[in-house]
């Protein structure tokens, strides 16, 4: 087993990995980084990841950054075995890979822009509502297939429905417009449920 280290900061990007370390039951240690004295701009944790945020994981003492590349990675590692991610080389495997790099880069891109025009207290401005809109388009491809099915990858809840939970959960917060989606607010309830969801970080 690899000694994995952990750095966070409570209510970060790296609350969704803190989840899936937790649903994954994976035996590791943690260091908060506290970012709201500049801690992650330290030397030393700067050699951990050059860019000083969190998420970041270390495996044997080896680094990796950025909190999509880190869960697919405790998919890969953990998940398979405990039916929580696809084998290699199975349909699913490529839904896997596609649904969650579609909420971190596609979704993402949109909820950048939403998160901007609100930070600068335009959130109804020409950037505003062209993020909403097109939110909302990406929301009803998400609704069109959850309404044939419960989980994102069939039957069974995976590793996929926190990762691309954790993003749709965070842009309703800032306003996407979730709730016009009846199916993807019912499996996005269904995620939030899950114990691993409940942790303090």
């Amino acid at each position: 087993m690899p000694q994995i280290v952990f750095y966070w900061h409570p209510m970060s990007s790296a609350t969704p990995v803190a989840c899936a370390l937790a649903e994954l039951d994976v035996p590791h240690d943690r260091v908060k980084v506290d970012i709201t004295t500049g801690e992650q701009r330290r030397p030393a944790f700067l050699a951990l990841n050059p860019n000083g945020k969190v998420p970041t994981l270390t495996v044997d003492g080896a680094p990796m950054f950025e909190a999509l590349a880190i869960e697919v990675w405790l998919g890969e590692q953990y998940g398979v075995e405990k039916g929580l991610w696809p084998a290699a080389g199975t349909p699913e495997r490529l839904q896997a890979m596609s649904w969650s790099a579609w909420s971190y880069v596609t979704y993402g891109a949109q909820l950048v822009r939403l998160q901007t025009a609100r930070d600068m207290g335009t959130p109804d401005d020409a950037h505003g509502t062209a993020a909403h809109k097109a939110l909302n388009e990406l929301l009803a491809l998400l609704d069109a297939r959850l309404a044939q099915q419960p989980w994102l990858l069939g039957d069974t809840y995976s590793l996929v429905d926190l990762i691309v939970g954790s993003v749709i959960g965070y842009s309703a917060y800032i306003g996407a417009p979730v709730q016009q989606h009846t199916s993807v607010l019912n499996w996005l309830g269904k995620v939030q449920a899950r114990p691993a969801m409940q942790i303090d970080a």
